[in-house]
């Protein structure tokens, strides 16, 4: 049977993922040719944005108000498999800095991505991490993520009510959440979550929507006024990030609206960054060349890649991790600290292709008579997002 999937939503997360390894080694020559370098929003927003429209095919399709409780569930489901990934990945980031430290007596890894609040209380440090309460840096995604995926049978619900009733509480709550700075509290050190999900569930919930709206028979408007403001919106972000014209921010501030508004904070998903990536969105599914390079077979190696993005995500973080050790130990090497990148990203392609081997194994295998035929395994649509994530 043919698959149905789009893998042009495969394509945008498979780069999204290589920009999120890139980012998550600072500190070397790759880093400054990342999206972040060249307009307001980075990786993070676009990969929440696609996983919004990746849920709203995986759910969405068959979503009914009278069967809220089962989305629910596996919703829920689905979340805790990212709590524990997201386990995963903090305490081996810890081990691998700790070991860092102690092997090459440099003490000054465990005062890194916030170890030492850990290490000087561990009897509230451990609690704290194992309920979400303290975050160590560049490990922040999951966390926001798995909340997200808890918002979907309430996103959902709203949606079949009607999409404008969804938008409207969604970007209700975007915006208390901004002015009134209403986020889940750090336990170990001062301030917020770094990735805010009362924030960034509205970016989550426009991609579920407008997949729904799609499915539904919709599309989405192409008017030359909407291409010319989105194209201006682009290039004007494109200036002032290259440009550096940061200090133009304070005269946004003049105005006296609230910061999340005129502001660029990544935490509260600021005014100018959302409408960063909606722009570019905007502009990728209406201009058709791009549709036509981001479609490609299912063998692709970036379909490949964005296919399996949960255990890609994982393994990049992981990989990254060791690369910042490796870096400080080296003191920044300009060398090793590209060697290691390209080198990192080449692991989680022959890791992807080893796990779409498996997948076709199991798909493809032959029956086992213990547990009579084989079925085929639908592919999971709700993959990892995504993203630069610092301290």
């Amino acid at each position: 049977m043919r698959s149905q999937r789009d893998t042009r939503l495969d394509v945008l997360r498979g780069l999204a993922l290589i920009t999120i390894f890139i980012n998550h080694v600072p500190g070397q020559i790759f880093e400054n040719l990342t999206t972040k370098n060249f307009g307001f929003s980075d990786a993070a927003e676009a990969f929440v944005l696609i996983s919004g429209i990746a849920v709203g095919l995986a759910y969405g399709s068959r979503f009914q108000p009278g069967a809220w409780l089962e989305t629910a569930k596996k919703a829920t489901k689905r979340a805790f498999t990212l709590y524990l990934a997201h386990m995963i990945t903090t305490f081996m980031t810890l081990a691998m800095f700790i070991v860092g430290a102690w092997v090459f007596h440099r003490p000054g890894l465990l005062c890194e991505i916030n170890i030492l609040a850990i290490l000087t209380n561990l009897k509230a440090g451990i609690p704290s991490l194992l309920l979400l309460g303290h975050q160590i840096g560049y490990n922040n995604i999951l966390p926001m993520y798995g909340s997200l995926m808890l918002m979907v049978p309430i996103i959902l619900l709203l949606d079949a009510r009607s999409p404008l009733l969804a938008l409207a509480v969604s970007g209700s709550v975007w915006l208390l959440a901004g002015i009134y700075q209403i986020a889940p509290h750090n336990l170990l050190i001062e301030g917020y979550w770094f990735l805010n999900p009362l924030s960034w569930q509205f970016l989550f919930t426009i991609g579920i929507v407008g997949m729904m709206y799609v499915r539904r028979g919709g599309t989405l408007p192409s008017h030359p006024l909407l291409m010319t403001l989105a194209t201006g919106y682009v290039l004007l972000s494109f200036v002032w990030v290259v440009g550096q014209l940061w200090s133009f921010g304070n005269a946004l501030a003049a105005l006296g609206l609230p910061p999340v508004l005129t502001g660029f904070d990544k935490t509260f998903l600021s005014l100018p960054r959302l409408l960063h990536v909606l722009a570019l969105t905007y502009l990728v599914l209406n201009i058709p060349v791009m549709s036509r390079i981001l479609r490609r077979s299912e063998d692709n190696a970036l379909v490949v890649l964005g296919r399996h993005s949960l255990n890609i995500f994982v393994a990049g973080t992981i990989l990254a991790m060791a690369g910042q050790v490796l870096l400080y130990i080296n003191n920044r090497d300009q060398v090793v600290g590209p060697i290691f990148v390209v080198l990192g990203v080449v692991v989680q392609f022959a890791y992807a292709y080893h796990l779409e081997r498996k997948r076709k194994l199991g798909r493809d295998g032959p029956p086992r008579l213990a547990h009579g035929p084989m079925q085929p395994i639908p592919v999971r649509a709700d993959g990892m997002r995504g993203m630069e994530h610092k301290r």
